[in-house]
């Protein structure tokens, strides 16, 4: 039994970080709809690399045309949204590539999309990547785990019902 089971008493759900960078809260994001949870709580990260991958094992609900954003239901039930970037969706994807598709099955892992991060930068936009569990309300306990440098795979967000 895992430390989590211990104190809670139930298993708990995990979400990985989808893109390696530091991880901060999510009041850092400057953007409403992110920093003040309106979409529901998660995290951010400030990417070092331009690769994003599923953040556990789930299914593809929405890649966004543009590639600037994909949200995923994990096999758990959370609703994940990753958006790279601030305001990224004006660059009508410009800079970004696509490798999965809406309904696509991924396992924790799996290359999502792809993204230039300098060229998106050098246009001016801010490539923070706020990570939302858009039903975080479903959730009795939400821990992020920020503040510190994750590669991808690294646990970011440890759910609970």
């Amino acid at each position: 039994m895992g430390i989590f089971s211990k104190l809670f008493g139930k298993a708990a759900d995990t979400i990985c970080a989808p893109v390696a960078g530091e991880a901060v809260e999510i009041q850092q994001v400057s953007d409403p709809t992110f920093g003040q949870e309106i979409l529901g709580k998660g995290i951010a990260i400030k990417p070092s690399e331009g690769r994003v991958v599923a953040p556990c094992d789930g299914t593809v609900d929405m890649m966004f045309d543009t590639g600037h954003a994909v949200s995923l239901v994990a096999d758990f039930g959370a609703e994940i949204l990753i958006h790279v970037g601030l305001d990224t969706v004006n660059l009508k994807g410009k800079h970004y590539h696509v490798h999965a598709k809406n309904g696509d099955k991924v396992k924790k892992g799996d290359l999502l999309m792809e993204f230039d991060p300098e060229a998106i930068k050098a246009e001016g936009y801010d490539i923070i990547t706020p990570v939302i569990v858009c039903n975080s309300g479903d959730y009795t306990v939400f821990q992020p785990h920020v503040g510190k440098t994750v590669k991808t795979g690294d646990e970011v967000i440890t759910l609970s019902k």
